[in-house]
């Protein structure tokens, strides 16, 4: 934790270095943050550029951006502008662009605070430019387009885990995702070149980019994966169009002789909720783990959002249990109400006061099993047993694997409502 005087040494120190640079940049129309697609770049430590796009914007007269990611444009409010400077802030994720502006651009860092540490990463960014790997198309390229068999490597390769790839190509671009059991990696977008995959994404968490070698239409070797500013991770595909991730309803249960879970935390106003309360009595109830610093719990929340809306005066409840990066109450709950606000969530969020940690997710839930991702989504019947649990979330990156969830879900709320 940081003392003010070490906080203001570090300030003086950044403003230092930005008027340092501010002296060095063109002055002139050039040294702008002007309206239009930019492509940006973060630096990992071993010196790889994970590249990105974001869109400058003018709203009612004040500045605007929004990430650009496939078919995702996340839109940001909070940005702060001067003569030589432009502060950007990202409406989650605990997470900030500070950079300087420079003839060719802004220069700086994309700064992030986890509870015990904050990381950086070298942010570097050109207007005018709507490329995100290559400017120019290289024909006779071969096509990503369909579902591929996947495996990370992790701990020199003796550890792996299986994943589900799906793409779309058209000419060089392609966009798509990878599925895995704990979730999605939500909207990439990129390039084949020649033989070369790329794909990134960046919306304001942690930068990703993945690149390979396509041997002919059939494989991919010497796949890396890059995440933040350190992590690597080795991977390769097979073209399968029958790969299939396990059972999501297979994952995690409860433990035997439990057929409910119960627990009692705070709201946001400070009062102890429970499902024994009146509120949830014959009521089908739907129990989300989440987190203000999860990206697949955002994309949940964005759906269970207006489908409370639409089912709240049927006989459903949902209720939302925060599980944050920090302990303290006053922190948690600042990040959540963020949550709430951006999603626009008319059903209760409780701040469990515990952390990520998989570990305490079953002490605060001890009839639970096998917790091993979130989001996790528990279904309650009316007579208060536990129904279905759902682990993960395939996003609207996922396409059909989205719409085919979310059909599958309303069936299933229907048909509880009408028990």
């Amino acid at each position: 934790m940081l003392n003010n005087n070490t906080m203001n040494i570090a300030r003086f120190l950044f403003l230092s270095l930005f008027t340092a640079l501010a002296f060095t940049s063109c002055t002139d129309k050039t040294n702008q943050l002007t309206n239009g697609v930019w492509r940006g770049a973060l630096q990992t430590d071993n010196s790889v550029d994970i590249p990105f796009n974001f869109e400058i914007y003018d709203s009612l007269g004040v500045k605007q951006m929004a990430f650009l990611n496939g078919k995702e444009r996340l839109n940001i409010n909070e940005i702060e502008e001067t003569a030589d400077s432009v502060f950007i802030k990202t409406p989650l994720y605990e997470s900030e662009i500070r950079a300087v502006k420079t003839a060719n651009g802004l220069q700086g860092k994309w700064i992030k605070h986890l509870p015990n540490k904050t990381i950086s990463m070298p942010f570097m960014a050109e207007s005018n430019q709507s490329f995100r790997f290559v400017k120019e198309e290289n024909s006779g390229v071969i096509n990503m387009t369909g579902r591929w068999s996947v495996q990370f490597y992790k701990n020199n390769g003796t550890d792996t885990t299986f994943a589900v790839g799906e793409f779309e190509q058209s000419g060089n671009q392609v966009n798509g995702s990878f599925l895995t059991t704990t979730g999605d990696y939500r909207f990439l977008s990129g390039v084949v070149d020649n033989k070369t995959f790329m794909v990134s994404a960046f919306s304001g968490s942690s930068p990703v980019l993945f690149t390979g070698d396509l041997t002919d239409g059939s494989d991919i070797i010497k796949g890396k994966m890059y995440a933040g500013p350190s992590s690597v991770m080795n991977w390769s595909a097979r073209r399968d169009e029958d790969a299939m991730l396990p059972d999501a309803y297979k994952i995690a249960g409860l433990k035997p002789g439990n057929d409910r879970i119960t627990f009692s935390f705070q709201d946001l106003d400070g009062n102890k909720v429970s499902l024994s309360d009146d509120r949830f009595k014959d009521k089908v109830v739907v129990v989300q783990f989440l987190g203000s610093w999860c990206p697949n719990c955002m994309d949940e929340t964005a759906f269970l959002a207006p489908f409370y809306e639409k089912y709240k005066n049927k006989g459903l409840e949902i209720i939302g249990l925060a599980y944050e990066r920090y302990k303290e109450m006053d922190k948690a709950k600042a990040a959540v109400l963020n949550l709430k606000n951006r999603f626009k969530v008319n059903y209760p969020i409780l701040l469990t006061g515990y952390t990520n940690d998989k570990g305490q997710v079953e002490e605060s839930i001890p009839a639970l099993d096998n917790f091993s991702a979130f989001p996790t989504t528990i279904i309650i019947k009316k007579d208060g047993t536990v129904d279905k649990i759902h682990t993960g979330f395939s996003g609207p990156a996922t396409g059909k694997h989205y719409t085919e969830f979310t059909q599958e879900f309303e069936k299933e709320i229907n048909k509880l409502l009408a028990e």
